[in-house]
């Protein structure tokens, strides 16, 4: 395994222990969901050019698309939690309320 491989996999996972460990607030969850993105977007835009393949130049854009909608859906959450709840503590959400 090269090590800009393993900076990519070490990458997320650090990112998706983030997720699951660091669950106080909702903006750092979102954080930890686009630096997951991120970093399985720099490998997916570099494979197209190690293997001279065109036909994949598409997948990083589409979820490159997919992300910025996650993004956009995550902050008008965010906006919405801090408006009803007064925080953004995912302790204070409760789906039962909903």
């Amino acid at each position: 395994m090269s090590p800009l491989h393993f900076s990519f996999y070490t990458a997320f996972v650090l990112s998706s222990l983030g997720l699951a460990f660091h669950r106080t607030h909702l903006i750092s969850a979102l954080l930890c969901l686009e630096s997951m993105m991120l970093s399985m977007f720099i490998p997916l835009s570099l494979w197209p050019i190690e293997s001279s393949t065109p036909s994949f130049t598409l997948v990083p854009i589409l979820m490159l698309a997919f992300s910025a909608c996650e993004a956009g859906t995550g902050l008008a959450m965010l906006v919405a939690s801090t408006r009803t709840h007064g925080s953004d503590h995912l302790h204070t959400l409760n789906l039962l309320q909903c």
